[in-house]
């Protein structure tokens, strides 16, 4: 990947962490509330899947350099898989604790892991298999 790809993944991912906390502690009054569902799973719980699934995929491409083998790989997929917990469980605790226009829900915790958890695996099986 050359310098300037590498620059711009990780303009993209700094762009999508802002992104992140935007749309987490953003104060939405105008909104319109949807009711809708997705193979009965409440959209607000796709959205925080949506929100949190990218998270692994743009942090391995914006810092991939550092993986040449299978155990570095483990390693920077773990870090970035915590770091992203870290980050799930900071803005539910700081909606329910820090602002008083949002609660802090733990379905919507179970719908960020759940996209941590399968992202980090599809990163895993792709920087191993093109290690191979």
């Amino acid at each position: 990947m050359s310098k300037a790809q590498k620059i711009a993944f990780r303009i993209l991912f700094f762009l999508y962490l802002a992104g992140v906390v935007y749309l987490c502690f953003g104060h939405f009054d105008n909104a319109p509330s949807i009711e809708l569902n997705l193979w009965n799973i409440p959209m607000d719980k796709v959205v925080h899947f949506c929100m949190f699934f990218p998270f692994p995929i743009l942090a391995f491409l914006a810092f991939d350099q550092y993986t040449w083998t299978v155990r570095q790989t483990l390693f920077f997929v773990g870090i970035t898989f915590l770091v992203g917990l870290l980050m799930a469980f900071g803005t539910e605790w700081g909606q329910a604790h820090l602002t008083d226009y949002r609660s802090g829900d733990p379905w919507d915790l179970v719908a960020d892991v759940s996209a941590l958890v399968l992202s980090s695996l599809i990163v895993t099986i792709w920087d191993i298999s093109k290690q191979k």
